[in-house]
């Protein structure tokens, strides 16, 4: 999975509740456990949250929407308004979690090419958080951080990557939401 969708999906595991708050996928293990199941080949088959990798993750999850709110030009999601972490604790949680897990040469040898080599973690019980964080790490010191936004649109707490120069919502019915909202304010007093 790609180091910039697998940091963005992290950090939407906190969105709009379809009611004006805020809902969290990740509020016990088993939210956690259907996740990484939903993303195949980030944990191993079979893979099942407990409570110290629900901690780690959304542990985790803080210091990437703390460094995602720092990142985007204008204001951060309103769901972080009040409670982003210190960017000093963000970028040392992140490197932290990227740390947890030793990484191992791994030779990959295609029919159709030659042989190829990179690092994959070592499988361990901290695997899933270093995981993630190794991805936040190589996302926000990449070219695409530059492309992530927070949506503005009315109850949205959204990040999302910028895709064209016009657009300024995660989505279509944030665009419409948006538009609404701004129709409504011309004409409130009319």
């Amino acid at each position: 999975m790609q180091d910039a969708q697998l940091t963005l999906d992290l950090a939407l595991t906190v969105r709009h509740d379809g009611d004006g708050g805020v809902a969290d996928d990740l509020t016990d293990p088993a939210g956690l456990t259907a996740w990484v199941r939903a993303r195949p080949g980030l944990a191993p088959p079979g893979y099942t949250a407990d409570t110290a990798a629900l901690a780690a993750v959304r542990d985790l999850r803080a210091a990437v929407r703390a460094l995602f709110a720092r990142s985007v030009p204008g204001e951060p999601s309103r769901a972080d308004a009040g409670r982003l972490l210190p960017v000093e604790e963000a970028v040392a949680r992140l490197n932290a979690a990227a740390a947890r897990v030793p990484t191992v040469p791994v030779l990959d040898w295609p029919d159709a090419g030659g042989p190829v080599a990179h690092r994959r973690p070592a499988r361990g019980e901290d695997e899933l958080p270093s995981v993630l964080a190794r991805s936040a790490v190589t996302f926000l010191a990449g070219p695409d951080r530059d492309r992530l936004r927070a949506c503005h649109a009315p109850r949205c707490v959204r990040y999302f990557l910028k895709d064209h120069p016009r657009q300024e919502w995660c989505k279509p019915s944030c665009g419409n939401r948006a538009r609404v909202a701004r129709h409504h304010e011309r004409h409130k007093g009319v």
